[in-house]
C-alpha cells in the first residue's frame, strides 16, 4: 500500500523551528486531503508537503470533494502525564461520491503546504451520494491524532 500512518519527519523539524501553531484561535490553518485508491506515490514519514500528493496526481476526486481537502477545526493542545497532544474535530464531505485509501494532514498557512502526517485507512473507503465521514480518535494521550510522548 503506498500510504502508511506516520507523523512526517519534516514536521518534527518544523516544530523545532516553530513553524506550526495549533492554537484553536489564531493558529495555523490545517487541512486534510484524501489519497485516491491505487495512487502511484508513497506517503508516510518521508512525505514533506501536500504538493507531493498533487504532483503525483494522487489526490482523490469526486462529487462532494474539492481539491485541497477540508479545513480542520483544531482542538487546543494539552498534556496528560508526559504526553502532549492535539486533535481535530471530525470532518464530513456531504453528498459525496468518492473513494480514498488514506489522507494527508498539512499546514495550509505555510507557503510550502508542509505535511504534518499521513494516515492509511487500511483499505479503500467509498461513499456513493452520501456522507463521507473522517472520524478522529478520542483526544487523549493514548489516542489523539497527534501525540508527542
Amino acid at each position: 500500500m503506498p500510504i502508511s500512518t506516520a507523523m512526517a519527519t519534516s514536521f518534527k523539524k518544523d516544530l523545532l523551528e516553530a513553524l506550526h501553531n495549533f492554537l484553536a484561535t489564531g493558529g495555523s490553518t490545517f487541512r486534510i486531503a484524501l489519497v485516491r485508491p491505487s495512487s502511484t506515490g508513497t506517503y508516510g514519514a518521508a512525505t514533506t508537503a501536500y504538493t507531493q500528493l498533487t504532483g503525483n496526481s494522487d489526490e482523490a476526486t469526486g462529487t462532494g470533494y474539492t481539491a485541497g481537502g477540508a479545513a480542520l477545526t483544531r482542538i487546543n493542545p494539552t498534556t496528560s502525564g508526559t504526553t502532549a497532544f492535539t486533535d481535530f474535530n471530525d470532518v464530513t464531505f456531504t453528498t459525496a461520491t468518492l473513494s480514498a485509501e488514506g489522507a494527508l494532514i498539512y499546514n495550509d498557512t505555510l507557503a510550502g503546504k508542509n505535511a504534518v502526517s499521513a494516515h492509511s485507512f487500511g483499505g479503500t473507503r467509498t461513499s456513493t451520494a452520501g456522507d463521507y465521514v473522517l472520524q478522529f480518535p478520542t483526544p487523549d494521550a493514548a489516542q489523539a491524532i497527534l501525540r508527542l510522548a
